[in-house]
């Protein structure tokens, strides 16, 4: 009897534990639910879209063109927020700070990952502190100069710069910024000295007037003088040839391992749920494939490249560790 009484009694409990175990594991699976339902409802209202210059620069355009193909697809404006200043960082503290629910975006580009070195102080670390959602492509430039220098190649402007040390003059938009790194680049791996020139307005100008004699500049933005001979173009910056000057040689078909290229992307808050990072991927990327955005980007002289988050991700990571060693090596300063 007693024996009876203690399969009875294990009997009821069974029920009761298998119940808890069902309880248990099926709130486990909430968060999981949760994070796939609001992805699938996002956006319910409009997304900010962070940008770190001025309206009218191309980082502002491609921000604007993306967010437009976003706003078509999700039925949500994606409004873009210009938050220029300290070299793009009051932007990207601005994304790193908001709540990681995909309302607030940043328009990424190697700003970041120059700053990264650049500044000592920053109150945020850029791959740590954001996730990345999206590649948008990347931007060619070329190495210009004033047509009054004797070097008609990249061999000839070494062997110049070589003779007369000290004696060229480099433009940029200012220390730091993706010109200048892009000739401190050409100086460390050509072993030429060059005196750099940053310009709080346009260097072009002076460029063309002589004062000051090489800089590297967006194709986008130099095409024009280098068709009309008011600046000669000695390479692209790109490991390619480029289809607006395939008659300029790349720089690393005379050094070996140069490339540098201006990108883009979309980067979120970090802890930005992986389901609301996805879905902004997929759509970013169907706009990439699309060819009214395609083609768009293509005339700014942006080649679409649509990724996966962990490939944006990797590319960020390579190009902060790629410009830390240049920045330390000409001992670049922030102004």
């Amino acid at each position: 009897m007693k024996e009876l009484a203690e399969e009875r009694g294990a009997a009821t409990k069974l029920p009761h534990r298998r119940q808890f175990l069902h309880l248990f594991a099926g709130a486990a699976a909430l968060p999981t639910t949760s994070q796939i339902a609001r992805a699938q409802a996002y956006p319910t209202r409009p997304v900010h879209l962070i940008v770190g210059t001025p309206p009218g620069l191309a980082p502002d355009i491609l921000a604007r063109l993306v967010g437009q193909s976003l706003s078509e697809a999700l039925g949500q404006q994606f409004v873009v927020d210009n938050r220029p200043g300290a070299g793009t960082n009051i932007a990207t503290e601005a994304v790193v700070r908001a709540a990681p629910d995909g309302y607030t975006l940043l328009l990424s580009n190697p700003a970041n990952a120059i700053n990264a070195t650049l500044y000592q102080n920053l109150n945020f670390n850029f791959i740590r502190d954001t996730a990345p959602v999206a590649l948008i492509g990347s931007g060619e430039f070329v190495m210009v100069i004033n047509p009054s220098m004797p070097a008609k190649t990249i061999p000839e402007f070494i062997t110049y710069a070589k003779a007369n040390p000290g004696k060229i003059n480099m433009a940029s938009n200012g220390n730091g910024t993706t010109p200048h790194v892009f000739g401190e680049l050409f100086k460390m791996m050509a072993g030429v000295e060059m005196i750099h020139v940053p310009y709080r307005s346009s260097y072009v100008p002076d460029l063309l007037s002589g004062q000051v004699q090489v800089a590297f500049s967006s194709v986008s933005a130099s095409s024009e003088y280098v068709r009309t001979g008011k600046l000669r173009g000695l390479a692209v910056t790109t490991a390619k040839r480029s289809a607006m000057f395939p008659d300029i040689p790349a720089m690393t078909e005379f050094l070996p391992g140069y490339e540098a290229s201006s990108w883009y992307g979309i980067s979120a808050p970090r802890n930005t749920s992986t389901a609301i990072v996805e879905k902004l991927n997929k759509e970013i990327n169907a706009g990439l494939a699309a060819s009214k955005l395609n083609a768009r980007l293509v005339e700014l002289g942006v080649s679409p490249l649509p990724c996966l988050p962990e490939d944006f991700g990797k590319l960020i990571g390579d190009e902060t560790e790629k410009w830390a060693k240049v920045v330390k090596f000409a001992d670049v300063k922030p102004e």
